[in-house]
C-alpha cells in the first residue's frame, strides 16, 4: 500500500467462500483515502475463509483471507497446531492442514462471542478456539489494539504464557466468567445529534471524504503553517504557449496547458533549495534524493487526489506534458494505481482552475511545503525598460507558498518562491519545443 498508508477499507468482495480463484485474478475490492484499487491472488486455489467483511478496515499486514492451495499434501492425520496466516506460496504443503485445524476447532470448542462493546476479529476467534480458551479467559486478556481490541500479537503472549499461569486463569473463569475488563469496556463518544429543520436536506460524508477531512485536521495540528505571497509576470510564457500550442498538438498529439510549464519551474527551483525537498519524521528531518512532484487534483465528486510526477526535474516539457496530461485523465477516470500517488516530496496545486488568485494550501504530510498556483489575469502594470517605465497590459498571477516552519524559516520559504517566480519570468520567447 505505500510508506504513508497504514490502512484500508474493503468494499467489496469479488470472491465468496469455496469459489476457485486463479493467479492474479482480483479476489476483493479496497480503498484508502487516496485510491481504490483490486487486491489479487498470487496463487491458484479455494477460497476457504474470511477474516473481515465489507466496509472493516484493515491495517496493512493484517491476514484478510486464506486460500487453500490446490494439490496441497492433505494426507496427514495429525494438523499442525498453528494459527491461519497469510498465504504464500513457500506456505503450500501446510494450507490444507491449517484449512482442517479451523474448521475442527469451530465444530468442537465452545462458542466465542463479542463481550459487550468487546469485538473480537475473526482470526482472535479462531485462534482462541484451537488453543481451547475459554469466553471467560478471552474477555480477560488486555487488548494492546484499536478502543482495546485483542490482537494477533495479544493472543500469542498469552498462550505462551498460560502454561506458567493455569491456575490464575481457571480463578478468573470461575470467578467472573461474565465480567470484562473495565479497559476492555472503554466508553465511545456520543456522536452529536444532527440538526436540521424540515426542509433541510442531510447528506452523510463519504468514505475518502472522511479520510480527507481528518488528514487535514491532522496535517494543521502537525505543522506550523506559514504562507509567503509573490505574484509573477508570466506575459512571455503566455505569448509563448498560444505561439506553439497548436504546433504541438500535431507533432505530440497533446495538449500543451500551463501546469506543465509551472511544474518545469517549481522542479528547478527545489534543484536549488533541496531543503524544501524535505520530509519531517519526529525530531528527524529526511532529505530526498528525488524531486517527486504532487499534483492536487479535484475529481468530480468534491473529493481531492495528488498523483505524483517521479523525477519531475528530469523530464522535459515533451516529457512533463505527457505525464502530467496522463496522470489528471486517469484521476478522472479512477483509473490511478496505487504507485502513482505515492512518494511525492513537494505538491503543487492549483487554485486558479477555479478563479481564485490565491489560496492558503494546507500541506500534504509528511512533506514541508506546498504551492498554490493562482488565476492568471490580464491587468495593468508598471513596466520597467531601460527607456523609462510604463503602464502596459500584462498576464500575472499569485503564487501561493504554504510552508512547516518547523524546519522552513521565511527566508527559505520566501526564497524559493521568488525562484518559481524568477524561473517563470525569465522564459525564453524563442525557445524550440
Amino acid at each position: 500500500m505505500g510508506e504513508s498508508v497504514a490502512e484500508a477499507t474493503i468494499t467489496s468482495w469479488l470472491k465468496e467462500v469455496g469459489d476457485t480463484i486463479e493467479a492474479d485474478e482480483a479476489v476483493l475490492e479496497i480503498a484508502t483515502d487516496k485510491v481504490d484499487s483490486e487486491v489479487p491472488s498470487e496463487v491458484d486455489g479455494v477460497l476457504i475463509e474470511k477474516f473481515f467483511d465489507v466496509d472493516d478496515i484493515v491495517q496493512v499486514g493484517q491476514t484478510i483471507a486464506v486460500i487453500e492451495i490446490a494439490g496441497s499434501d492433505s494426507g496427514s492425520n495429525e494438523a499442525p497446531k498453528a494459527e491461519p496466516a497469510k498465504v504464500e506460496a513457500k506456505d503450500a504443503p501446510a494450507v490444507a492442514e491449517v484449512a482442517k485445524t479451523v474448521v475442527a476447532a469451530k465444530e468442537t470448542a465452545a462458542p466465542i462471542v463479542n463481550s459487550g462493546e468487546r469485538f473480537y476479529s475473526p482470526l482472535v476467534k479462531n485462534m482462541a478456539k484451537q488453543e481451547g480458551i475459554s469466553q471467560a479467559e478471552l474477555d480477560s486478556i488486555s487488548g494492546t489494539g484499536k478502543e482495546g481490541r485483542v490482537t494477533k500479537n495479544d493472543m500469542l503472549t498469552y498462550i505462551e504464557n498460560k502454561g506458567s499461569q493455569p491456575q490464575i486463569a481457571a480463578a478468573k473463569s470461575e470467578e467472573a466468567p461474565k465480567a470484562a475488563p473495565i479497559k476492555a469496556v472503554e466508553s465511545k463518544p456520543t456522536p452529536t445529534p444532527v440538526m436540521a429543520s424540515g426542509d433541510d436536506e442531510i447528506i452523510e460524508m463519504t468514505r475518502m471524504g472522511k479520510l480527507i477531512a481528518h488528514h487535514m485536521v491532522e496535517s494543521v495540528q502537525t505543522s506550523a503553517h506559514v504562507q509567503s505571497f509573490i505574484e509573477a509576470d508570466v506575459t512571455k510564457i503566455w505569448n509563448w504557449r498560444k505561439k506553439v500550442k497548436d504546433e504541438f498538438f500535431k507533432r505530440e498529439g497533446e495538449n500543451l496547458t500551463f501546469t506543465p510549464i509551472f511544474m518545469e519551474a517549481i522542479a528547478k527551483a527545489l534543484r536549488d533549495f533541496p531543503m524544501m525537498n524535505i520530509s519531517l519524521q519526529g525530531d528527524t528531518i529526511v532529505k530526498k534524493k528525488h524531486i517527486n512532484l504532487g499534483m492536487a487534483a479535484a475529481l468530480g465528486n468534491g473529493n481531492l487526489i495528488v498523483p505524483v510526477i517521479k523525477d519531475a526535474d528530469q523530464l522535459n516539457l515533451v516529457g512533463m506534458t505527457k505525464k502530467v496530461n496522463d496522470l489528471a485523465t486517469r484521476a478522472r477516470d479512477n483509473n490511478l494505481k496505487p504507485d502513482d500517488i505515492q512518494g511525492g516530496t513537494y505538491t503543487v496545486t492549483n487554485v486558479g482552475t477555479f478563479g481564485s488568485i490565491m489560496g492558503t494550501p494546507i500541506i500534504n504530510q509528511p512533506q514541508v511545503g506546498i504551492l498554490a498556483l493562482g488565476a492568471i489575469r490580464k491587468v495593468p502594470a508598471v513596466v520597467e525598460t531601460p527607456e523609462g517605465d510604463f503602464i502596459g497590459i500584462r498576464y500575472r498571477m499569485f503564487l501561493s507558498h504554504s510552508y512547516d516552519h518547523r524546519v522552513v524559516n521565511g527566508a527559505l520559504g520566501g526564497q524559493f518562491v521568488k525562484a518559481v517566480k524568477d524561473y517563470l519570468e525569465a522564459w525564453d520567447s524563442n525557445r524550440e519545443i
